[in-house]
């Protein structure tokens, strides 16, 4: 009878450090769901590495969160969501670029701004776009064009 009653606070033990594990997690995960602030667009010709819940910074400073993905069927190009913090004006002419985290991985969206005097609405896309660089690609144009170089035979 004794051993149940151990058994039991035990597992009331665990389960409330769980529950407080878990109320902790939920805060701390910054779950902006991007239901508020500036819904923008913008489209690239390549994302890769940017997911939906990335950040959205300008100055190094997060003002937002990448909010959706989807494709162009027309243009194959990428069309991402993207949601801005209140109170942040952004010009017309502002540039959105994809930018690496880290040499393992992961992406985020950089934005630019310009200095025109029209601001961006609700819905309007960012015209000017930059996509990410594939470091793959620039460590193989490295080896390719160093390679090359010293093949000529002098006579």
């Amino acid at each position: 009878m004794g051993n149940n009653i151990v058994e039991t606070i035990i597992g009331g033990v665990v389960l409330a450090f769980a529950t407080i594990f878990l109320i902790f997690a939920y805060r701390t995960a910054d779950l902006n769901t991007g239901g508020n602030g500036l819904n923008l667009t913008a489209r690239f010709d390549k994302i890769d590495g940017l997911q939906v819940g990335s950040d959205v910074r300008m100055s190094g400073i997060k003002v937002g969160t990448v909010v959706s993905q989807m494709l162009d069927k027309e243009t194959f190009q990428a069309i991402v969501g993207i949601s801005i913090e209140d109170g942040i004006v952004l010009p017309e002419d502002t540039a959105a670029k994809i930018a690496s985290e880290s040499l393992l991985g992961g992406s985020y969206m950089d934005l630019e701004p310009g200095g025109a005097e029209e601001i961006l609405e609700a819905g309007d896309e960012i015209t000017f776009t930059q996509s990410s660089v594939s470091l793959m690609d620039l460590i193989g144009q490295a080896i390719f064009s160093a390679g090359s170089g010293g093949d000529e035979k002098k006579e």
